[in-house]
């Protein structure tokens, strides 16, 4: 039986790695993005029974429920959702940083993942599927000019657990995964398309790979049924967590 996974975020990074690692192992993939061009890049390469493309904003509400409802039958038997859609905006400090950064990975990180979540639900449950949700260490480990990237992480890493809880007894597997450093588009999002920032901040330091997260991804949803990982971490050997912080007089 042909399995179909829901991958949000597909335009780049780890969601188009993973949509590529998925149709390699005969999945059927629904592609989801704002950047429509991108997407079709995507069938273009892996073939149109292999992906649905699905642009709109993760955001907008109202044009995922078009866009599911548009789903072709061959498409509809969503047996994984991959939460992956989400970003960083601003490096500043709090006290500097701008609202509407806040505002847009609150939207995005948050509403967005719970709003698609609730929609599948009623459908993982019958199909006894999975959900992988990707969070961050940053949901775990705090860093100056983190913030409110880091509590949107923290918020999906605990929404996990308690999808876990409520679903318990239904067979639907729940997982987080919380990478490292890795090297993707993230950070000129961050840092709204400062290439400098973003080479300075992987040059020489080995980060993981979208590839790396991808295939993380899919050993997680190919376990036994019978197994379920509650939170993955993930690291490159390069990066660690470091100590406390000092202000002296």
């Amino acid at each position: 039986m042909t399995r179909t996974a829901l991958i949000t975020g597909a335009t780049s990074g780890f969601g188009a790695a993973a949509t590529r690692r998925f149709v390699a192992a005969g999945w059927r993939v629904i592609a989801t993005g704002r950047r429509a061009e991108r997407l079709q890049a995507l069938v273009d390469e892996l073939g149109a029974d292999h992906v649905h493309a699905a642009a709109f904003d993760i955001r907008d509400e109202a044009a995922m429920d078009v866009a599911l409802a548009a789903l072709p039958q061959d498409f509809r038997g969503i047996n994984l959702l991959v939460n992956n859609a989400g970003l960083a905006q601003g490096t500043a400090p709090a006290q500097s940083a701008l609202l509407s950064d806040w505002r847009t990975m609150i939207d995005t990180n948050i509403t967005a993942l719970v709003t698609l979540t609730h929609r599948l639900l009623p459908l993982l449950v019958e199909r006894k599927g999975a959900i992988i949700n990707i969070s961050s260490v940053a949901g775990v480990y705090p860093y100056p000019g983190g913030n409110t990237y880091g509590g949107s992480k923290a918020f999906v890493s605990q929404f996990s657990l308690g999808l876990r809880s409520d679903l318990h007894g239904t067979g639907v597997r729940v997982t987080t995964i919380e990478p490292g450093m890795a090297e993707t588009e993230f950070t000129l999002v961050r840092t709204h398309g400062d290439r400098q920032a973003s080479d300075k901040l992987y040059t020489g330091a080995a980060p993981m790979t979208a590839e790396d997260i991808a295939d993380t991804i899919f050993y997680v949803a190919t376990l036994p049924p019978h197994l379920n990982i509650n939170r993955l971490e993930i690291m490159p050997v390069s990066q660690s967590v470091a100590g406390f912080q000092v202000a002296r007089a």
